[in-house]
């Protein structure tokens, strides 16, 4: 952004700020009698200047969730509640199909101690766990960063590795494929298995799917929600051999009923 636009950008800042300090005054002079109404300022996708968020139609952003400045999210991937992803001084990029779990942060670095200006590059079909830190680092496909973990500048993470939870990755470390590293400072701990593996590329999926239904229910008009809560009450469903006792049918409306790929259906019982 140049000088004549970072100009009318603070002019158009400045109108703003005037608008809302006229209605305090409004409010003031009203006395005992003014409405005020109260409104946050929490934006989901926030530009900084000329950077702002491109985020895929198909990706879901939890409405509390932060998405700030350069930064790429890719096709089904899922940024949920509480997350801050800050690409202020620096570029964030995450592939597809990865999911940035609840209340984890992603910021990147200008300066630290190594002079190193890093982005953050996180490949798709990554699962980063609830409350996770990363900073100025990189994590390639199918990598797993457990829950509460901190990865520090310049950190490596290479395909199918995983960071145990809790971990603490100090700078430029490099965690090989098929390894397990945890603690603090994280070491290594042991080798993959097969199923492990396997259940890396599964987390993703499951997020994905999991993703789409969060998706549709913040999509939803208030209209629709109380519709369903009204469903829910009449068609409550009770326990199945108690209904059975009293010959009761229940049917499920279909709109309350979930993809397969969410809900397992449930095993037939025996006669």
């Amino acid at each position: 952004m140049g000088t004549l636009g970072k100009a009318i950008y603070t002019v158009g800042f400045w109108i703003r700020e005037t608008g809302q300090a006229l209605d305090r005054l409004g409010c003031r002079l009203q006395g005992n009698y003014y409405f005020q109404e109260q409104l946050s300022r929490h934006r989901t996708l926030m530009n900084v200047f000329d950077k702002a968020p491109i985020v895929d139609r198909d990706a879901f952003v939890a409405p509390s969730a932060s998405v700030i400045g350069d930064v790429q999210v890719g096709r089904s991937s899922s940024i949920w509640y509480g997350c801050v992803l800050r690409g202020d001084v620096n570029s964030i990029s995450i592939g597809s199909g990865t999911n940035i779990q609840d209340n984890s942060l992603v910021h990147v670095a200008k300066s630290n101690l190594s002079g190193k200006v890093l982005p953050t590059i996180i490949g798709s079909n990554v699962t980063v766990g609830h409350s996770a830190v990363l900073h100025g680092c990189t994590v390639e496909d199918e990598a797993f960063v457990g829950m509460g973990a901190t990865l520090l500048d310049g950190v490596y993470v290479e395909k199918h590795a995983m960071v145990a939870a809790g971990a603490l990755v100090r700078q430029n470390t490099r965690i090989p494929c098929g390894e397990v590293w945890g603690g603090n400072p994280a070491k290594f701990l042991r080798k993959l298995t097969e199923e492990e593996m396997t259940f890396i590329s599964q987390s993703a999926l499951n997020y994905t799917n999991l993703a789409q239904v969060h998706a549709a229910e913040n999509a939803k008009s208030f209209d629709e929600i109380e519709l369903e809560t009204m469903l829910r009450k009449k068609f409550a469903r009770r326990d199945e051999e108690y209904d059975s006792m009293l010959g009761v049918v229940r049917e499920t409306p279909s709109e309350l009923i979930l993809p397969d790929n969410i809900v397992p259906d449930k095993a037939p019982k025996a006669a």
